[in-house]
């Protein structure tokens, strides 16, 4: 009998879930919304304020501080330009210490004589330099001013009260119980849809209809695969899509490539790989033209920037997506642009991506969690809620190297999503300081010295 209630139970509530996913698949087939998830990221930032509200009341002296923080939270995503020109002068001027001081020294004096007590000028720049690090803290999850209900947290919000830990209880069991498999559910569909469809393209000869195919099929694919995170996205001054050539963003998570691909097809570049990731990667390029190269070739940089070249070339190939920071950053900044694609083309489109880490961190911590662990965070979040905004075409100046056009479209790219600029190499999560620029606050201090 028990078993028969539990069978009739089940069926009863398979329909409604088949009845919702397939909701989800047509929608996202259109390329439409009815609002829902607008409504529930709503019904979330409320749910976040009232319990912002029952954080204790910190003492007289961190009053002051608890309300900027709290005023903070209550912002849009989208900043002010006064205000993220304030946060990039006031991290540039901290983000190498030792250089700045030393170009500030350089400023006040004339040339010197060589003295014993110079060396606790540098001792002091070493002590900034440690004290205020602005580089390894952008390879870690950024703190967050008040409780999202997440396990991420402050240590000192982990326990509030009962009944803020009985709410949580309640949001493990929406996301873990029901969101999760919901999600998971979409993510395959969208995964295996994208595989078939690929592969039925692939038969195509190549022609207008494969490419307009192409393209209807992938945005369905990725527009599927965003409903998976829940994922609220909001596209600013679309007027500026890149059609051809290449286009470069921040990057913050390998679901960038998703959140972009749900409005624009892009060919991809990057290394081949093998198991499940492999799979998708020979799907797509049976569609399309991808560049994909073997890790013996990945060292051949004249190789790789050829078949780049090549591709943008051909007006009628996808504009190429590029990451040139060449690894993840957690939300808050960008980090020095490698300048291969800036050689290649002297005309770049920049994008900029900004995550609300209130529903989710998407900051992907290789060193920590693999591939999987990271999707299945971000499932298992309350959602994936982005601005990205579409800067104007940039060209290269006369007379201006890769270098300095990589740092302008840098700049650009860090001003409009409000993050902070940072020349700081992002290499740097998993090496050591390059030489040269440990020889940079050297050169500095020998110009100042008197020379016979």
């Amino acid at each position: 009998m028990g078993e028969q209630l539990l069978i009739a139970a089940l069926s009863f509530l398979f329909l409604p879930v088949i009845i919702v996913v397939a909701l989800v698949i047509i929608l996202a087939t259109c390329g439409t919304s009815i609002g829902i998830r607008k409504a529930y990221v709503k019904l979330m930032l409320k749910v976040f304020e009232a319990c912002k509200h029952k954080v204790p009341v910190p003492s007289p002296g961190e009053q002051d501080n608890d309300t900027e923080e709290e005023n903070e939270i209550k912002q849009d995503n989208t900043l002010s330009d006064a205000k993220q020109d304030n946060e990039d002068q006031a991290d540039k001027s901290s983000s190498s210490p030792s250089v700045k001081g030393l170009e500030q020294l350089d400023f006040g004096m004339s040339k010197k004589e060589f003295e014993l007590s110079d060396v606790m000028t540098f001792a002091k720049f070493g002590m900034e330099a440690i004290i205020d690090d602005t580089v390894t803290k952008r390879f870690s999850a950024e703190e967050l001013p008040s409780w999202n209900l997440l396990t991420r947290t402050q240590k000192d919000h982990q326990f509030m009260s009962i009944r803020l830990t009985a709410l949580w209880c309640v949001g493990c069991f929406v996301r873990y119980a029901i969101l999760l498999p919901f999600r998971i559910t979409i993510a395959f569909i969208g995964v295996m849809w994208l595989i078939i469809s690929t592969a039925f393209i692939g038969y195509l000869r190549e022609s207008s209809f494969k490419r307009k195919l192409n393209e209807f099929f992938s945005l369905m694919s990725f527009r599927i695969l965003c409903r998976a995170f829940s994922g609220v996205i909001t596209f600013h001054n679309r007027e500026n899509m890149a059609k051809n050539g290449i286009c470069v963003a921040n990057h913050t998570s390998p679901v960038d490539v998703i959140i972009l691909s749900c409005d624009n097809c892009y060919a991809m570049i990057g290394q081949s790989h093998g198991g499940f990731l492999g799979v998708i990667q020979r799907s797509l390029a049976r569609a399309t033209a991808h560049i994909w190269f073997e890790r013996s070739e990945a060292k051949d940089r004249g190789l790789v920037a050829r078949r780049l070249k090549s591709h943008i070339e051909d007006k009628n190939k996808l504009p190429v997506l590029i990451f040139p920071e060449g690894t993840c950053i957690n939300n808050t900044s960008v980090m020095m642009f490698k300048k291969g694609s800036f050689e290649v083309s002297s005309v770049i489109y920049p994008v900029a991506i900004k995550y609300d880490p209130r529903f989710g961190d998407a900051f992907w911590n290789s060193s920590k969690h693999n591939w999987t662990q990271h999707l299945l965070q971000i499932m298992s979040s309350w959602a994936l809620v982005c601005d990205v905004w579409y800067l104007p075409p940039m060209t290269k100046l006369e007379n201006e190297d890769a270098v300095a056009f990589a740092n302008r479209v840098k700049s650009e790219i860090a001003k409009k999503g409000g993050l902070v600029d940072l020349d700081w190499d992002g290499g740097l999560k998993r090496e050591n300081v390059k030489e040269s620029m440990k020889e940079v606050p050297q050169e500095l201090y020998s110009k100042m010295l008197k020379v016979d």
